[in-house]
């Protein structure tokens, strides 16, 4: 038998096309966000949070900005009802923040949940119950009819407890296992949930589509939630709320396509926590709605401080190639992409894009997230190429490498990152930068010169030199300084050389301002090249050719 005889389509498409959402292209407006990460999020960890623990998690989802949280089941243990009272009976629930509590369409439970919930200020109570055919045949064995009228009692008996209870109230109901449902059948349930709550536009309450387990592709997704956009009732009354897993690696399309089809509302976790393959990630769905410039109403600027704490919290750990949060996800190694991004930084940095974000290979600021571009986004590897070893020594040390010059230090810094099999840090680099261009001193060293002014253009000088130990004067003249210190050292050591390239520029390495130079020079068709940082431009000019000198010799 092979192995895809055992599977088949499970799903259910509605009974009519719904393929309008196909003509909108992006997600204008924010939903409204349900964090599930106390809930759903925590029932996942090997080791769930303790009660402090959750506290601290609470109020750094408040932080973040979320307005909704669902934060417990209080019926299925202590822990969860505690949480729920202490919540309440700290007073830690701002006045803008809803909590949500989840139960079973089941009377013991939801009685235990109205007790736990008891004097809210505001909170939403989430009926749920099964409705796939598979759960309706081989779990409960029931009729369609005998299943809707579970879901019916439940919304009773919570419009009855809401009434008799002490706090403020709102409803959702989920059909739980959506995906394996008929569209229709589940849209019929919901609808009847709804004609006992007669929801109105004051009122609302939410109908929450549950991926919980990702069956389907995504479009077929979209075309389920416009169908109940379209055809539920009380429209105006309901939030259409979609509850995205990741079985198929397909929850934040889901999401978003749902949202393009008419969800009003996302639940969802800090990095797609959750049972299984997770919940969708609202992280990655609230950034990539800030790259297409629509503000998703929460805070992620400080993205490596969430995800230092929530990964302290739960146990769980953030993948390095996790969108917007990973170690690794804005970091370039390969050295076309580093090319690339540097010319779009140096491009950005002289104004040319204006206002909008337009780096290549970035689709988002790395500082908007509170990241760094020295540490995150160009790091060297035996794949690196020149523009990402110029970019670390710009951004690192503020050394400007000449064009002419980047093809050789790249290569020297590829060469070592090979022999060691290992990335380099900016120290390393800065290390092969300074013993290659620098430092060269092997022959000779200029220890000390004075300048004559000769004419109105030529230059006279006098020099003390270091060889082989000893101290020697020699002089020459040419035009201009550096000119004629180029003469000297040709008179003297009988070596010809032509002055092809010359840069300069200020730098600020630690707290003192110094002037870089960078000197090339062309013997025999080669091109030699020297460095010096030194306080006083004419020092750090004489130095940088001596380096490159000393490389000739």
């Amino acid at each position: 038998m092979n192995i895809s005889e055992k599977y088949g389509k499970s799903y259910f498409l509605p009974p009519v096309d719904c393929y309008d959402w196909v003509k909108k292209d992006t997600i204008t407006n924010p939903p409204v966000w349900c964090s599930v990460d106390l809930r759903d999020g925590n029932q996942a960890l090997i080791e769930p949070m303790s009660l402090e623990q959750k506290l601290v998690f609470f109020k750094m989802l408040v932080d973040i900005g979320f307005k909704e949280i669902e934060v417990g089941f209080p019926a299925a243990s202590d822990t969860e009802y505690q949480f729920m009272r202490a919540l309440i009976e700290r007073n830690m629930i701002p006045d803008d923040v809803t909590v949500q509590v989840l139960t079973q369409a089941r009377e013991h439970i939801i009685k235990k949940t109205f007790e736990a919930v008891k004097g809210a200020p505001h909170a939403i109570i989430h009926l749920y119950n099964s409705t796939s055919v598979a759960q309706r045949e081989q779990v409960f064995k029931k009729s369609k009819e005998e299943v809707k009228t579970i879901a019916v009692e439940g919304a009773k008996l919570l419009l009855d407890l809401a009434n008799e209870t002490e706090g403020n109230f709102s409803f959702e109901y989920s059909p739980e296992s959506f995906p394996g449902t008929e569209v229709d059948y589940a849209l019929d349930v919901c609808n009847a949930v709804l004609d006992v709550w007669k929801p109105s536009k004051e009122n609302k309450a939410i109908i929450n589509i549950p991926t919980t387990v990702q069956i389907a592709m995504p479009h077929v997704f979209a075309s389920q939630v416009e169908y109940f956009h379209k055809n539920l009732k009380y429209r105006d009354g309901v939030l259409i709320s979609i509850h995205p897993h990741n079985d198929r690696g397909c929850g934040i399309s889901d999401a978003e396509l749902g949202c393009l089809a008419g969800a009003d509302r996302v639940e969802g976790t800090l990095f797609g926590n959750g049972e299984r393959t997770g919940n969708v990630d609202i992280v990655t769905l609230a950034e990539n709605m800030l790259t297409h410039g629509v503000d998703p109403k929460l805070d992620f600027t400080n993205i490596m401080e969430i995800r230092h704490t929530y990964e302290e919290l739960t146990g769980m750990k953030v993948h390095e190639r996790t969108p917007y949060a990973g170690d690794l996800v804005f970091t370039a190694f390969s050295g076309s992409h580093q090319d690339a991004i540097s010319k779009g930084m140096a491009w950005r940095q002289e104004g040319k894009s204006g206002e909008r974000w337009t780096v290549p290979y970035l689709p988002i600021d790395p500082k908007d997230l509170g990241r760094e571009y020295e540490s995150d986004v160009i790091r060297i590897n035996s794949q690196s190429g020149k523009g990402g070893v110029a970019f670390v020594l710009r951004q690192n040390y503020g050394l400007t490498i000449p064009m002419l010059m980047r093809e050789e230090l790249g290569y020297l810094v590829k060469g070592v990152s090979d022999e060691r099999h290992a990335e380099l840090t900016p120290q390393d680099i800065f290390d092969i930068f300074e013993s290659n261009y620098i430092k060269p001193r092997k022959h000779f060293d200029v220890v000390s010169s004075s300048f004559t002014p000769e004419g109105e253009e030529e230059m006279f000088v006098r020099m003390v030199i270091t060889q082989d130990g000893n101290e020697k004067k020699i002089s020459g003249e040419g035009n201009g300084r550096l000119d004629a210190v180029a003469n000297a050292i040709k008179e003297y050591f009988n070596v010809t050389y032509t002055l092809k390239v010359y840069e300069e520029h200020a730098v600020s390495i630690g707290s003192s301002s110094k002037a870089a130079t960078y000197v090339g020079i062309e013997h025999e068709g080669k091109m030699y090249w020297g460095v010096g940082i030194r306080q006083d431009i004419i020092k750090s000019s004489v130095s940088a050719l001596v380096s490159a000198v000393n490389k000739i010799m």
